[in-house]
């Protein structure tokens, strides 16, 4: 049953955050509350995939978002079962087809991303027959979703040190996922979008951290047609988003946006004047904030 929408963050969660004392620079004393960051290991079938260092929220949507992108869990597949054991921190995703992937385990990569994601094989396999959607994206839904996701409650905005990825159609937030690392947190918005057959043609995908080759490799194996985000690019991101046809929106600050990828699918139909702008001493901070 698809959960009531939007599915946002919840920073009272007792899970997720810790008070920790300490001291600030006059000496006084200061409680903090402080993102927690524990291990998750998953399995497919009988066979251990991967540990993932996480928040701990919705961990069967991560286990079947991460093996749903690393091109583990094929289109046809039938998932039998999501078991979650919390007293050992492990997730085990059960299918009807038998799988063994030991020697794509044994070659793998570290990824750029924060809290180090890992992506096994090649990282453009899976990749060869994508063909994404031809959506358009029109620039008022791109400020409209920048408004609201600055302003929706959020780990971030209670202790920092994390990041957000959301799924959106046209101006509207869906789904809004957070984890110490965004290659978790856009493998929850996977696993949700599997778990409850979500389509990906008419959505977007937004990203509070850099588009880097791994986010652009992830949005296209989702089958989403576009990837924005406030950070900036890295330059094999670029190509590979060209190579697919991906739209791919950066630096989206104020007023202000880049798009390297993808530019037949904007619709420039924002009022400018109606948009209010970033001072400049924030455009560099964002500029500096890339992480």
């Amino acid at each position: 049953m698809l959960p009531k929408l939007p599915l946002l963050p919840d920073p009272t969660a007792a899970r997720l955050t810790r008070a920790v004392r300490g001291h600030d620079h006059t000496g006084a004393e200061v409680e903090l509350a402080v993102v927690e960051e524990r291990p998750l290991t998953i399995y497919l079938n009988s066979q251990e995939i991967v540990t993932a260092m996480t928040i701990g929220d919705y961990p069967e949507y991560l286990a079947l978002g991460f093996l749903r992108n690393q091109g583990m869990l094929r289109d046809g597949d039938r998932v039998t079962g999501v078991e979650y054991d919390e007293d050992i921190e492990t997730v085990v995703v059960r299918t009807d087809r038998q799988t063994s992937y030991e020697d794509k385990l044994k070659k793998k990569t570290r990824t750029s991303g924060c809290a180090v994601g890992t992506v096994f094989g090649d990282m453009m396999e899976g990749l060869e027959g994508v063909t994404l959607p031809q959506a358009e994206l029109r620039t008022s839904w791109l400020y409209a979703l920048s408004r609201q996701i600055n302003t929706l409650p959020s780990l971030y905005l209670t202790a920092g040190a994390i990041h957000g990825t959301v799924l959106c159609q046209a101006d509207n937030v869906l789904v809004y996922m957070e984890d110490v690392g965004r290659h978790n947190a856009v493998d929850k918005i996977a696993g949700f979008m599997l778990r409850h057959d979500v389509p990906a043609a008419d959505k977007i995908l937004y990203t509070t951290g850099r588009l880097t080759s791994e986010m652009v490799i992830k949005t296209a194996m989702m089958g989403i047609p576009i990837l924005a985000s406030r950070s900036g690019f890295t330059a094999w991101g670029v190509e590979i988003a060209q190579q697919l046809g991906l739209t791919l929106i950066g630096r989206m600050r104020g007023q202000r946006f880049v798009c390297l990828s993808g530019e037949s699918r904007l619709i420039r139909d924002a009022d400018l004047s109606a948009v209010p702008d970033e001072e400049r001493r924030h455009r560099r901070k964002g500029a500096e904030d890339d992480g």
